[in-house]
């Protein structure tokens, strides 16, 4: 059975984000330092998102740009993330679910203490509004990951072989 794609072609990143020696070095050294807090940043977020496979592709969220860095943002004093992404097409009918993998991996991963947004970077999309009233709503967000078949497409893009429980606020 053939699947017709919405964006066949997706432009591929073939040069993943890195960051520098320096940055790597002194950052393991902060970390392994005890007598340092270690807030959350955006790097450390980058990293638990960019592998998130695209439910349409086998391509990772960071090989067709739909994540980056600079559209990450962390208030450790307000406890706040707030992560914009960018679907491949203005009409993408998987940018749901992508937003949907981003916030579960992250609401998973990082400490309950966050409140976390994850938000269609503006005029992205043709929905923007609707898909990120969807994402936002905890309610929407429990209901769209009681369905089974939802679940087992988003427990794929973020590489989760076993169910995951959804931890929220």
């Amino acid at each position: 059975m053939e699947i017709d794609l919405q964006n066949p072609n997706p432009i591929i990143n073939n040069t993943p984000y890195q960051q520098s020696k320096e940055f790597i070095d002194e950052r393991t050294k902060l970390e392994n330092d005890p007598s340092v807090e270690d807030p959350i940043d955006k790097y450390e977020l980058y990293e638990i998102i960019r592998t998130i496979n695209d439910p349409e592709h086998p391509l990772t969220l960071e090989q067709i740009n739909v994540v980056s860095v600079d559209n990450i943002h962390v208030d450790n004093e307000k406890k706040r993330i707030t992560v914009y992404f960018t679907p491949t097409i203005p009409n993408c009918t998987m940018s749901a679910i992508i937003g949907l993998s981003i916030k579960v991996k992250l609401l998973n991963t990082v400490s309950r203490k966050y409140k976390i947004d994850v938000l269609i970077e503006p005029g992205k999309h043709m929905t923007e509004d609707a898909i990120n009233k969807q994402l936002c709503d905890k309610e929407r967000v429990y209901a769209a990951l009681e369905a089974d078949g939802l679940k087992r497409i988003i427990s794929r893009t973020i590489k989760n072989d076993e169910e995951f429980d959804l931890i929220y606020q």
